[in-house]
Formats: C-alpha cells, sequence, structure tokens
C-alpha cells in the first residue's frame, strides 16, 4: 500500500505544479500563440521541420527520458524512498521544469537556434565558445554512457552472430530493437512523403510494434558487446546526419508509445501489488545521510538525475525541439510537462526497485534496468513465470529504445554543437567557412569524431562513466539555468524564479566535481589508478574550470544589467 500511495501523491503534486507553476511562467515570459516560430519560418526539410504536437512530443520525451529517469533514482533508492520522492517532485517542478520550459522559449525566440547562440547574445562569443566546450564534453559523457547502457542490453557473452530461435532477453530486445528502426523509417515516409493523417498512421505504427515484438520473442538477433558498440556507432553517425522526418522524428515518437506503455504497466502492477499482496516495497524511508554511493549532499542530486533536473534537456530543447515547434502555445506541455511526465518515471522506476531491493542492494542485478524490470514483472507472477519472463523482457526493450533514442539526439546535438565551436560570427554554415575550419566545422567531422570517443569510452564500466556523467549533466543544467536567466533578464522579462535552482545545482554540481577530483588525485598517488581514472579526472578538472568561468562571466552579466536598471 505505501508504494501505491508514493504514486498517487506524486501525480496529485506534478499535476498541480503544471496546471499552476507551468501556467505561472507561460503568463511571466509571455508565450504568445499567434507568433510564427522557427519552425515555419525557417523550414528547411531536414532540421527545421514543424511537426504535430503529439509527434513532437514523442520525439522530445523519448529524447530526454533516456536510460536516466530509471537508472538514476533506483541508484539513489539506497539513501531511501522519501529523499527521492522529494527531489524527484520538488525538482521536476521548481528545477527540471523551470529549465526545459525556459531553454524551449529562449530558443524559439533565437530562430530555434542552441544555448550557445542565447549565451553570445547575453554574455559574447568568449562564454559561447567556453559553452561549446563544455557541453561537448557532457555529450562526449552522454554518447558514452548510453552506448554503454545499449551494448549491455543487446550483447551475447559467448559472441557470435545472426539469429536465434531460442533468444535471451537480450537477444529478444536486439531484435526488436532492429526492427524498430525498420517500422520507423516507414512511418516517417508515409506521413511525411504519402500525406497520411497522424492517427490513422499511428494506429498502424502501434499495430506494427506488437508484430515486431512477436517476432522479436520468437526470435532474437546475437552479436557480441564490441560488435554491438560498432554497429551502434555507425547507426547513430547516419541517424544524425538524414533529415529528422525519416527517422528521429517516427522513431522518437513511436518509442514515446512503449513509454507510455511502460508507465502504465507500472502502475496496473501497482495496484496489483497493493490489492493482492503480490510483492512488498521494502525501501526504507530514510536511510541515512552517508550511503556507499557518498553522502546526501550533493550525491542525491547529481544521481536522481533526469528523474529531477538534467541539462542534457536543454541541449535538446535548444537544439532540436526548438526547430520542429509548430505553435508557441505547445511549449508549456512539451517543454514542463515532458519533464513532470519524467519525474513521474523516476518515482515509478524508485518503486520498481523497492518489490526488489534487497536483492538490488546485494548486486542481484547487472543493472538498475534490470532491476527496473524485476521489480515491476514481480508484481504480476513469481519469478521464473512465463508472464514474468515476457513483462521483464518488455520493459528491458523499453529502457533499450528510450537509450537509443537519447543517442540519436545526443549525436545530433553534438553535430550542430561541434560546428558552431568552428564557426565565426557572421558564418551561417560550414559551407561558409574556410581554410580547415571549413573541414572541422562540416557535419560528418564533428558527428564522426564525437561517436569515435564517446564509443570508445562506452566500453568502460558504466559505474565509470555514470558518477560523472551525472556531475557533468547536472553543472549542464546549471549553466543552461544562469544562460536562461541572463537572457529574461536581458529582454526585461521576470527572471526571480531562476536564481534559487541555478544557485543550488552549481552548488551541489561543484562539490562532487571536486570530490572526484581529490579522489582521482588520491588514487593517482597511491598507485592504484586504471586508465578510466585518469579520464575521470580530466574530464572533471576540465568542467570545473570551464563552469567556475563561465559563473563569471555569468555574474558579472547579472551586475551589467543590475546597473542599467539602476
Amino acid at each position: 500500500m505505501t508504494a501505491l500511495l508514493i504514486i498517487l501523491a506524486a501525480i496529485a503534486l506534478l499535476i498541480v505544479g503544471y496546471i499552476t507553476y507551468g501556467s505561472w511562467l507561460a503568463k511571466q515570459w509571455g508565450i504568445d500563440p499567434s507568433r510564427k516560430t522557427p519552425a515555419i519560418e525557417k523550414e528547411d526539410g531536414v532540421d527545421y521541420v514543424a511537426a504535430p504536437p503529439a509527434v513532437l512530443m514523442g520525439h522530445h520525451f523519448s529524447s530526454i527520458a533516456g536510460a536516466g529517469p530509471i537508472n538514476g533514482p533506483i541508484q539513489a533508492s539506497v539513501f531511501g524512498w522519501l529523499p527521492v520522492f522529494l527531489w524527484c517532485v520538488i525538482g521536476g517542478i521548481f528545477f527540471g521544469g523551470l529549465q526545459d520550459f525556459g531553454s524551449l522559449f529562449a530558443s524559439i525566440r533565437h530562430d530555434g537556434k542552441s544555448l550557445g547562440e542565447i549565451i553570445n547574445d547575453t554574455m559574447g562569443q568568449k562564454a559561447k565558445k567556453l559553452f561549446l566546450i563544455f557541453g561537448l564534453l557532457v555529450l562526449i559523457l552522454v554518447i558514452a554512457s548510453f552506448v554503454n547502457v545499449v551494448a549491455g542490453t543487446f550483447f551475447t557473452e559467448e559472441g557470435g552472430f545472426g539469429f536465434t530461435g531460442s533468444p535471451t532477453n537480450n537477444q529478444t530486445t536486439a531484435m526488436i530493437s532492429l526492427l524498430f528502426i525498420v517500422i520507423a523509417v516507414i512511418y516517417g515516409y508515409v506521413t511525411n512523403k504519402m500525406n497520411i493523417k497522424t492517427l490513422p498512421a499511428s494506429i498502424v505504427g502501434i499495430i506494427g510494434i506488437i508484430i515486431i515484438t512477436v517476432i522479436g520473442l520468437k526470435c532474437g538477433f546475437v552479436m557480441g558487446r564490441t560488435a554491438w558498440i560498432v554497429f551502434i556507432g555507425i547507426y547513430i553517425v547516419i541517424a544524425s546526419l538524414v533529415p529528422v522526418w525519416i527517422l528521429l522524428q517516427p522513431r522518437d515518437y513511436l518509442s514515446s508509445f512503449l513509454l507510455y506503455a511502460m508507465m502504465a504497466i507500472a502502475v496496473v502492477g501497482i495496484l496489483v501489488a497493493a490489492f493482492t499482496g503480490s510483492a512488498q516495497f521494502t525501501i526504507p524511508a530514510v536511510t541515512g545521510w552517508s550511503t556507499k554511493i557518498g553522502n546526501m549532499f550533493p550525491a542525491l542530486f547529481i544521481t536522481v538525475a533526469c528523474g529531477a533536473c538534467s541539462g542534457f534537456h536543454s541541449l535538446i530543447s535548444t537544439g532540436t525541439t526548438s526547430k520542429q515547434l509548430r505553435n508557441e502555445k505547445d511549449a508549456k506541455p512539451i517543454g514542463y510537462g515532458s519533464m513532470l511526465i519524467e519525474s513521474a518515471l523516476g518515482i515509478v522506476s524508485l518503486i520498481a526497485v523497492g518489490m526488489v531491493f534487497g536483492k538490488y542492494t546485494e548486486g542481484g542485478f547487472g543493472s538498475p534496468s534490470a532491476a527496473f524490470g524485476a521489480g515491476i514483472a514481480i508484481m504480476f507472477g513469481a519469478e521464473g513465470t512465463g508472464i514474468y519472463n515476457t513483462i521483464a523482457a518488455l520493459l528491458t526493450l523499453a529502457v533499450s529504445v528510450f537509450a537509443l533514442t537519447s543517442l540519436d539526439t545526443g549525436t545530433r546535438l553534438s553535430r550542430f554543437m561541434f560546428s558552431e565551436l568552428f564557426l565565426k560570427e557572421d558564418e551561417a554554415t560550414w559551407k561558409d567557412a574556410s581554410g580547415i575550419r571549413k573541414v572541422l566545422a562540416h557535419p560528418l567531422f564533428g558527428t564522426t569524431f564525437m561517436v569515435v570517443i564517446g564509443c570508445v569510452l562506452g566500453g568502460l564500466k558504466l559505474s565509470a562513466i555514470w558518477a560523472l556523467f551525472g556531475a557533468a549533466n547536472q553543472l549542464l543544467a546549471g549553466i543552461a539555468l544562469l544562460a536562461v536567466c541572463a537572457w529574461l533578464g536581458e529582454v526585461g522579462k521576470n527572471n526571480k524564479m531562476f536564481f534559487i535552482p541555478m544557485v543550488f545545482m552549481l552548488c551541489a554540481t561543484l562539490t562532487s566535481l571536486v570530490q572526484t577530483i581529490i579522489k582521482k588525485f588520491g588514487a593517482i598517488g597511491g598507485g592504484e589508478a586504471v586508465w578510466g581514472d585518469y579520464f575521470q579526472l580530466v574530464f572533471a578538472l576540465a568542467m570545473t574550470v570551464l563552469a567556475v568561468i563561465l559563473v563569471i562571466e555569468g555574474i558579472q552579466t547579472f551586475a551589467k544589467q543590475r546597473k542599467a536598471k539602476a
């Protein structure tokens, strides 16, 4: 019954937050439904493509969700359910939702341009370049983390290559995911080139998902971990370069149905468990200040990540979503609403691990995603039964699909930002550049460079990447809040709601990075370091220095704005 009360309380609070605080933000900033969006004014058929609200909601939600709101809350559950619950709800409403909505709004008022361009307008060219470097470092970690998650979900330990008629969960997930790509391309073609309406196309798409799921449960695909990393790398390079309507929009839209279904299955499972006692929620309310992942501050706020606030979301909002938004009125449900749904998913993940908490804390699962699938499945049937295996396989599939959609989008974002880094202010695209800058700004070069580094790092253990990714991701959130806050101040709109979230996120993340730096120096000094420790140290130092410089630039900008008003 505790689990049922937790999910009902979370849903009620998040709905109230959307209706009240979300509407207040839209009013404060002046959302204007009559104003043309960049997707309409700059339509190019490649990146600027106006999408139906439901399709764009699917793209945005699938892209921001990834594996973050599942992995993060589950790992943070060692602090107890109450801290995770409070941070997912409060963080989602007042931190993450504010950042996502604000970033999207700022971008559509900047011709759909990136957060770097928004920073350029308020803090200058130097700050823009520093932010782009910082953002690219974060995206390398995003690519590495999700390549690791997806390859770990797909691979077969004994290696091999081909189809199998008796698939494991991993082989089933791999097969369905491959077929999902085919369905997405077909959906994109029929809706954009054959003018099939969204509703009938969606119905056919859902039927297609059911069909490929049945096929995947009967016939899996076998490949080793390294081979999957190479395949994923090639796939995301292609996905980031083709027009959004071919793969990105339709894949993310269709995958959102899997996420909605996953959350619906979870809610049904919680009801079943509450009234039949088929599974028990066993996480204590609070376990203590210090745990195996660190002290509650800053570890809780770094680990939960996407379930409450994520800097990666600001890159998606300003990188792809703002280029597809058909009407400004859709910014609130897509920008703010998606974040709150993700917070609800974080709570669902917390409840899932609560059903298998003893086994999870004893290391009984290979990954948080496996614990998530098992926690939901055990509400329906005992471990090893047919219904248990089917639900666990479907939920594992859903997690891998969302990780892959985040990879698609993250790689596309890296393409935009890598090109921006080498362009002068008067150069619109790589074609306007000259010399070596023209090569460096070329979409293929930047995309390949980022993917190769990300895939190499993706071969590390997830634990070696995730903590650093969490800190970098949350630090990016602090920078994004700072950037939007500075822009709103520049254009004379209310920005006071940004200061507390901005300061808190910067303090928490910088504290975490400093702790990582001290720890890695200790490991190196003690002769215990491996190459992954050196990698983490270099990244932590670079991001800390860049963030401090950007914060100083921001403080100077706020001081100038205050002086101008005086």
